[in-house]
């Protein structure tokens, strides 16, 4: 699996709570996509995927959606890749 980080931000709150958005593009896909994760306390995190400039093909959206909740690991390299750019609000 190659992974291209595009774009990576994750935020503290005032009220501690965490959230961020990755751009990256995955081997095997045809289209750059973005990532927006949330958290109250850095624990449990909440994930919306979602496409960057353009919509493109459903079915490899559903198809990257369900890789990410099966593949520990892409998650948490995506995951990983906005805490490291974690910024005080």
């Amino acid at each position: 699996m190659e992974l291209h980080i595009q774009e990576a931000n994750m935020t503290k709150n005032a009220d501690q709570s965490l959230q961020g958005n990755v751009v990256f593009r995955l081997e095997g896909y045809q289209f750059p996509y973005e990532i927006s994760f949330f958290s109250k306390k850095g624990r449990d995190w909440d994930y919306s995927l979602h496409f960057t400039s353009e919509s493109g093909d459903e079915e490899e959206f559903l198809k990257l959606d369900q890789r990410l909740t099966d593949d520990d690991d892409l998650f948490d390299a995506l995951l990983d890749a906005a805490l490291e750019q974690e910024s005080e609000q």
